[in-house]
Order: C-alpha cells, then structure tokens, then sequence
C-alpha cells in the first residue's frame, strides 16, 4: 500500500477536524499521525526561510572575496561589477516570481495532484523559488569565469586563490538538511505505517545527497579550464625556474664553484632549493575545482541528519551513536 499524502491546503489540521480525518477517516494515514506533513511544514519550511536569509549573508562575503584577493584585474572590474548588478537584478525582478508561482499552483496541483501523484507542497510553493537563487548563483558565476582572472598556481589552496569558494557548502548546510527532513518524512511514513526497511530506500538516500553535492559544488567547474590553463602554465614557468636554480646549485656546491671558505653547513641555498622545491610541489598538486573533502562531508552530514534516527527502527541508539562516529573519523 502506498502512502500518499492527504491533498489538503493549509490550515490542515483544520480542515482534517471538519472533515474527520484528524484521527481516522479516509485517508491512509490520519493527519495527526502523517509525519511527513508534520516534518515539511514545522521543520523543512521554517529551515528553507532561515537558509534563505544564511545564504544571502554569506554570498556577500564570498562574492566580495573576488575583490579582495585581488582576482578580479583592474580593467574588469567593471565588468565584475555588471555582473553583481545583473544577479541582484534578476533576484529582484517581479516577473520570474509571478511565472515560478504560476508553475506550482497550475501545473503542479492542476494537472500532477489530479492525476493522483502526491507532491511536494513545500518544495513547490517555496523551493521553486530557492531553486531560481540558486540558478542566479550559477549564472554569477558563469559570467566571473568567464573574466580573465589572476590566478596564483603556488596559492597554499592550491586552486589558484579559489579556496574560499568551499566556503559555499557550509551557508548551503540548511538547505541541505531541509531536504533531508523532506526525504524523511515520507520514509518514515513508508517505515512506521508499511513496514518498510531503510535500507530498502539506500538509492533515493545516496541520489539526495548525490544530487544535492552536484547543485552546490557543480557550478565551480565553470573555473575548470583557467586553473587548468594556469596549472599548466605555473608547471612551465616553475619548472624552468627550478630548473635553473637546481643547475646553479649544482654547479656551486657540487662541481666547486663555491669559494673555499664558504660553508655548506647552514648556508641559505639549501633552504632556498628546499623552498623551490615546495612551491613547485604546489602547483603540482593543484586542483581544477575549488571542492573540499570536508566541504562534501559537511554537506553530506546536513543532509543524511534527519533522516539518521530512523535507523533506531533496526538499532538501538548506542549503536547507532557508533555506527556514526565510526564513519565520520
């Protein structure tokens, strides 16, 4: 038996009064008893509003990082401008709202509700709009790579001065962990109300949170080809400065260029050839997306949380605290 929702519009508890369904009646599963009504909207939509208001604050520090760190040359920072004004723009246009919403309402309840298919009442109604900052986001960043950025191919970070654009999962963790809550919710439903098993929805659990990484950390492969471009050109440029720095050594201290009364024993061009050879390995190890392991597995984290305690219907809690520990180190 399937479990499907019951097609009410809010205020639910209400109606369900009026209409019996709050213990019993028709349904499948009484509105007091659905937890996946009760997860979408006292925790998934207030989380989705809050990380609305996280993401846009820290957008602004990290957008304002491309200038800071000097990425941005001088002469395109006009047009670096533009495209800040572009994105607000389009964040703020009326137009795109009136269509989205006109989506939801009319080919969401008019045509996919009267054909029987259950749907996501708050992934409609406000995630479609989370979903359209999102694509404005990506656009932004489109438009940025499209600039011929300053990279440093010996950068610490080791993707060219990128770095901080990692810092994106960690203001998208309550978004992810809203979906998680709207993934749980009809699990839970299937667990508590079917006798389903968790482990029966692995594939829908790992394609959330594969999902979820791709739309987050996806948009950064639009730098791909300028760290690329500069890896190679810091591998050449490098190379032929460690190259010559090697030679000269070798030429002083191994073949007795070196005065008599010079000592290797502390001298500065030990620690300098070490030094190159550092910088050198940086640049070899430099990536062509700005993505973190642990960028990933904190966003992996937000979104598997909620739907964590349901394990405790095959385990009890202490092994499950375990279980978890035991993955994460």
């Amino acid at each position: 038996m399937a479990i499907v929702p019951h097609p009410k519009a809010p205020p639910l508890l209400l109606l369900a009064f009026v209409s019996g369904e709050t213990l019993g009646g028709t349904a499948a599963v009484p509105v007091l008893y659905d937890v996946e009504v009760h997860l979408r909207f006292l925790a998934a939509l207030p989380l989705l509003i809050v990380a609305e208001l996280i993401v846009h604050q820290r957008m602004r520090l990290i957008v304002r990082q491309f200038v800071e760190r000097r990425l941005i040359p001088d002469p395109a920072l006009p047009r670096f401008s533009e495209a800040i004004a572009g994105a607000f723009r389009l964040r703020n246009s009326f137009a795109p709202e009136v269509v989205l919403i006109g989506f939801v309402y009319f080919v969401g309840v008019m045509i996919v509700w009267r054909q029987g298919i259950a749907l996501s009442t708050t992934a409609t109604w406000y995630g479609m709009p989370w979903y359209f900052r999102l694509f404005i986001w990506v656009r932004f960043l489109w438009q940025v790579s499209r600039i011929n950025l300053t990279l440093m191919p010996t950068h610490p970070d080791r993707v060219g001065g990128l770095g901080f654009l990692a810092n994106v999962a960690y203001a998208f963790v309550p978004l992810a962990a809203a979906h998680g809550i709207m993934l749980a919710g009809p699990l839970a439903n299937r667990i508590f109300y079917v006798g389903a098993k968790l482990p029966q929805f692995k594939a829908e659990i790992a394609m959330l949170v594969a999902t979820l990484s791709v739309v987050v950390f996806g948009p950064f492969l639009v730098f791909a080809p300028q760290l690329a471009s500069a890896k190679r050109q810091g591998l050449g440029d490098y190379g032929t400065l460690a190259e010559r720095y090697a030679r000269e050594f070798d030429t002083k201290w191994v073949h007795g260029g070196s005065s008599s009364s010079e000592l290797l024993l502390g001298s500065a061009d030990v620690q300098s050839l070490a030094d190159m050879a550092n910088s050198f390995d940086v640049v070899k190890r430099m990536q062509i997306a700005p993505i973190t392991r642990d960028a990933l597995l904190a966003l992996a984290v937000a979104t598997l949380a909620p739907i964590a305690p349901l394990a405790l219907t095959m385990m009890s809690f202490e092994d499950l605290v375990k279980k978890l520990v035991g993955m994460m180190f």
